[in-house]
């Protein structure tokens, strides 16, 4: 198993020393530079030795060959907008600095997490689980009753087109204030997902297999456990990791129709206001790194009980 050498250690090193060491000069000094212009093309060549490095730590084949690229193109990544930002001495209320990001993320590190719980554990994970298991039960009825498919799933394929933005308003007036309100939003937004990909899963299993379990007398119960249960988790997990990145996303948007003075999308519309963006931006930060973690729950839970059969 090859793993990446020197090729791809010594232009990583020395783009990211480099992209620090002009991070670090530029905050030492009291003013911005009277020309950006070097520190531009000082970035780009940096970068550019940075993507060589990458280049070569992608070719190999082993565990340090798939995390070494995208955590260094994400460190390079923001090391250069420091630099940049600085040497174009970009007002702080209009974009800040990954550092001023930081900063801002550990000064406010309690009302952030804070409003991370309400938004992801009580409105996204709450509304996230309701709505999975109430379409997995509709898919079970739409499989098992065949007017149901006809009468239902096109509604359901029709309802899941209406954007957040018109859905969330109604249901917060209607609902109220407080969180409950938000994960009916995330259920609604996860429901019809689940629902198609699910009774699309159930159907798929092959007539060869399910002859075969009929010529063997297997009740409809193990017909059912053995042949269209592992035929639709495919499909089921599928649904589950869009209606991850949906249920973070509706939640947040639900917020800034009305909230009781917590949450992200909460936190984002009142910082924003006041101009305060390093909050805003620390905000998102910390929603990206949940998402991602709920979209990598998911995904492993996938590898663990749906794997792909070698060779496909």
């Amino acid at each position: 198993m090859r793993r990446p050498g020197l090729g791809a250690a010594l232009p990583l090193a020395l783009s990211t020393l480099g992209l620090l060491g002009l991070a670090v000069a530029l905050s030492r000094q009291e003013a911005a530079p009277g020309r950006p212009l070097p520190w531009l093309v000082g970035v780009l060549a940096l970068l550019l030795l940075g993507v060589l490095g990458i280049r070569s730590a992608a070719r190999g084949e082993g565990r340090a060959a798939r995390v070494l690229p995208a955590a260094f193109t994400l460190l390079l990544t923001v090391l250069g907008v420091e630099v940049l930002l600085r040497a174009y001495a970009v007002p702080a209320g209009l974009i800040p600095t990954p550092s001023r990001v930081l900063t801002a993320l550990w000064e406010a590190r309690t009302v952030l997490l804070l409003d991370t719980f309400y938004t992801f554990v009580l409105e996204a994970l709450l509304g996230f689980l309701a709505g999975t298991v109430l379409g997995l039960a509709l898919a079970l009825l739409v499989v098992r009753f065949h007017f149901l498919e006809r009468g239902l799933l096109p509604y359901a394929a029709l309802f899941s087109s209406v954007p957040i933005v018109a859905l969330a308003p109604v249901v917060v007036k209607a609902l109220g204030l407080e969180w409950p309100s938000k994960a009916v939003v995330v259920a609604i937004t996860v429901l019809f997902p689940v629902v198609v990909n699910a009774v699309r899963g159930l159907q798929a299993a092959q007539p060869l297999h399910l002859d075969l379990l009929h010529t063997y007398a297997a009740s409809p119960a193990q017909t059912f456990r053995n042949v269209r249960v592992p035929t639709a988790l495919p499909f089921v997990f599928n649904a589950l990791k869009v209606g991850s990145t949906l249920a973070l996303i509706s939640a947040i948007v639900a917020e800034f129709f009305g909230t009781n003075g917590h949450g992200l999308g909460f936190r984002i519309q009142i910082e924003v206001g006041r101009f305060n963006l390093a909050v805003v931006w620390a905000a998102i930060v910390l929603a990206s790194v949940v998402g991602l973690a709920f979209f990598g729950l998911i995904s492993v839970l996938e590898r663990r009980f749906a794997p792909v059969p070698q060779g496909s």
